[in-house]
């Protein structure tokens, strides 16, 4: 499908395009119509127009689909934890140190390439060939919930409902030190760090960030005072929580690059401590309320163990 034309007959003349469009092509979705509207690929006598525009009779309307777009990456056969799947959508366990789609330096074991082999090449390409599927991240070494789009139209409702605050997002974290307070918000501005290009930082220049959080256990052991904090996000900047918590003095287990000192010795593995815990939110197609809940993987679990 790459054009499709329509002349307005008299029993259209007068009605809104987007309304109109919708029931004479019954294979578009409304989300893709949108699309299509805003990018200015709906002509009328070759002009672009609005979706509310009014139409006459007689009128040539011309719609520029986008170009079918292939997969380029090679699916692979890497075990996942599937948390919830249907014909839209796909919800993963991730574990830490998995990639959530290719970059520079990255190889053929993401999360993304995983996926493809487990849905036989089923995710949307609407945020292109290279990230099928994806809208949110988590960083390498977070583990956790994480949502997958196998259609465009949940692609498209996905990506919305994220710039809108309309998910969820609940995270743990093992950090370094007892805040004094039981609960706090913090509400500072992130942007690139004005050195080093691959961190972030406060900036009040930057985008706003808001990240709740509560104590949820405190140690005082031999090992030394550290808290289980748990995180609420009202936005999704790059490297949030990290940024929020090395700020207000308690950087994040395992994380050299925002403070962490290598102050827990112990002999087990350590890593970046954060875990996205839960997520709920209205299915994007169905509307229905889903709550999804990825527990403790055993590296994490064993480092509170440990602790006590």
């Amino acid at each position: 499908m790459n054009n499709e034309e329509y002349i307005v007959g008299n029993e259209a003349s007068g009605d809104r395009a987007d309304k109109v469009l919708a029931s004479h092509f019954t294979q578009i979705s409304r989300t893709q119509l949108q699309v299509l509207f805003g990018e200015n690929r709906i002509l009328r006598n070759g002009f672009p127009m609005g979706k509310g525009d009014k139409l006459l009779a007689n009128d040539r309307v011309t719609i520029h689909f986008f170009e079918k777009k292939q997969n380029v990456l090679v699916p692979m056969a890497i075990a996942l934890k599937i948390l919830y799947e249907d014909d839209d959508i796909v919800v993963v366990d991730k574990k830490s140190g998995s990639v959530v789609h290719p970059g520079n330096g990255t190889g053929e074991d993401t999360l993304v390439h995983a996926l493809l082999h487990h849905c036989n090449g089923k995710l949307s390409l609407a945020g292109g060939e290279l990230r099928p599927g994806v809208v949110h991240r988590l960083d390498k070494e977070t583990s956790g919930v994480i949502l997958f789009a196998k259609t465009d139209e949940a692609y498209l409702k996905l990506v919305k409902m994220f710039s809108q605050r309309e998910i969820q997002k609940e995270y743990i974290a093992l950090v370094v030190g007892i805040p004094p307070l039981r609960s706090g918000s913090i509400k500072q501005p992130i942007g690139r760090h004005p050195i080093n290009r691959t961190k972030m930082a406060i900036d009040p220049k930057g985008r706003t960030a808001h990240t709740d959080w509560k104590l949820e256990k405190a140690f005082s052991g031999n090992l030394g005072p550290y808290a289980l904090i748990h995180c609420d996000l009202h936005t999704g900047r790059t490297h949030q929580i990290r940024v929020h918590l090395s700020h207000i003095g308690h950087p994040i287990v395992g994380d050299a690059t925002y403070g962490y000192k290598n102050q827990l010795k112990t002999e087990l593995p350590l890593r970046v401590f954060l875990h996205a815990k839960k997520v709920t939110f209205h299915h994007p197609i169905k509307n229905t309320l889903i709550t999804l809940e990825a527990p403790l993987h055993s590296d994490f679990s064993d480092i509170v163990n440990i602790l006590g």
